[in-house]
């Protein structure tokens, strides 16, 4: 099993920035991406972006290209979720994920989930 723990979530005004943390622990070896979703209120979870396990390669949904990044710390088995010029709509629950397959779109294709945190933006 692969143990996810999320940190990181609050209250932003908008344009402001949160780092969201994501520590994994267990059996990493057989990871081979961490996504981060989240998931408004009524609405469903979406996956807003990924990073293979080496780092090698990053994907990042439309509406949070340039604003968002996902650096990893190898040392420390941990994932972050950068997110600048916060929006109002980015309001949600963040969770991440991982998963052992390469392509791996939709909260089905993940094996492993954090207990998710709130982040709020307002206006």
């Amino acid at each position: 099993q692969v143990q996810l723990v999320e940190s990181g979530g609050g209250l932003v005004q908008a344009g402001g920035s949160l780092r969201l943390s994501c520590a994994a622990s267990g059996r990493t070896f057989s990871v081979y991406a961490v996504g981060w979703f989240r998931q408004a209120q009524g609405k469903e979870r979406e996956l807003v972006g990924s990073i293979t396990w080496n780092g090698d390669e990053k994907n990042y949904v439309g509406s949070v290209k340039g604003r968002f990044t996902i650096p990893r710390d190898n040392a420390k088995n941990t994932v972050y979720l950068q997110m600048n010029s916060l929006k109002p709509e980015d309001t949600a629950v963040y969770y991440c994920a991982s998963t052992v397959s390469s392509l791996a779109w939709q909260p089905k294709d993940y094996d492993y989930w954090g207990q998710g945190t709130q982040v709020t933006v307002s206006s």
